[in-house]
Formats: structure tokens, C-alpha cells, sequence
């Protein structure tokens, strides 16, 4: 496992869709040890989600931690949602900025695991958020895109 870099808010792959990965190359050692790479990132620098087209690998791949234990999804489909929320969200490649958005409750979720299997996964909370908040990265949309307006903040990091 190795850690990888973080790309940032001006970084223009940031705003890229990304791509599929086909059933097939799920168990691949690359894809494997990207999803590892991806892990040990987002663990290292304190991140309740990755996707990793943060890393940048346009690849349909996210991880998201529960507290409990770590998902791994792989061409991730929010099926359903429920409810909605403002949440305060912040972002790895956004370091120091947070704002409020309006995120559902609840999804039901259905994608690939690492050992491609398909699975659904019903997330509700801070969960459902940060699966919601991935999601986006895969399709090119980033968590300042929407904030609600004026609740933008800065946050000076302590040295």
C-alpha cells in the first residue's frame, strides 16, 4: 500500500466524469491496489470518503467509512433516497473550506464491492452523506458547487 497524492481544487481532473470499470477488471491487481492506495489516503489524512478521481484515476471507485468499518464501492447507483438534511461538509481536496448542503438522509445504494460482487447498501446519516458527497466526485461535481449560499468558510489550519 502506498500513499497517494491528493489532488486539489484547481486541479481540472477534478472536474472530469470518470469511467466505468468493467466487472471483469474489478479483481485486477491495479484496481486492487488502488482501491489499498485509496484506503490508506483517506485513512492517513483523516477523510470519511475518497474517490478516486482525487488521486487521479478516473475510475468509478469510492471508499467511504462508517466509523465501523470501510466501504469500498465500485460503479456506485444511488437507487433511492430519503429525507434531507443540511449537513456541514468539508472535502480532502478542498483542505480547510466547509460549507452547509442539503444531502438525503437516507440511500440505497448498489455497486460492486472489491471482490465484485454486487451488493446494495442501505446508508442513512453521516453515511448516506459522505456516499452522496463521493458520488458526486464521479461525476465531476465537487461539494462547493453545492453549498448553500454565504456558508462558505475558510477554516485557518492550527500550526
Amino acid at each position: 500500500m502506498a500513499l497517494r497524492s491528493i489532488r486539489k481544487q484547481e486541479d481540472e481532473i477534478l472536474r472530469k466524469k470518470s469511467r466505468e470499470v468493467a466487472e471483469s477488471d474489478i479483481l485486477l491487481e491495479k484496481n486492487q491496489n488502488l482501491i489499498d492506495d485509496m484506503l490508506e489516503t483517506m485513512y492517513h489524512y483523516n477523510g470519511v470518503g475518497l474517490a478516486a478521481v482525487q488521486v487521479g484515476m478516473l475510475k468509478q471507485i469510492i471508499d467511504v467509512e462508517d466509523g465501523k468499518e470501510p466501504y469500498v464501492l465500485i460503479n456506485p447507483k444511488i437507487l433511492k433516497t430519503k429525507g434531507s438534511k443540511e449537513c456541514e461538509e468539508g472535502c480532502l481536496s478542498f483542505p480547510n473550506e466547509f460549507g452547509k448542503v442539503i444531502r438525503p438522509t437516507e440511500v440505497i445504494v448498489e455497486y460492486y464491492d472489491r471482490k465484485a460482487k454486487k451488493v446494495k447498501l442501505k446508508a442513512k446519516d453521516l453515511l448516506a452523506q459522505a456516499v452522496c458527497h463521493e458520488i458526486d466526485h464521479l461525476n465531476g461535481i465537487v461539494f462547493i458547487d453545492l453549498v448553500i449560499p454565504g456558508t462558505l468558510e475558510y477554516i485557518t489550519p492550527e500550526e
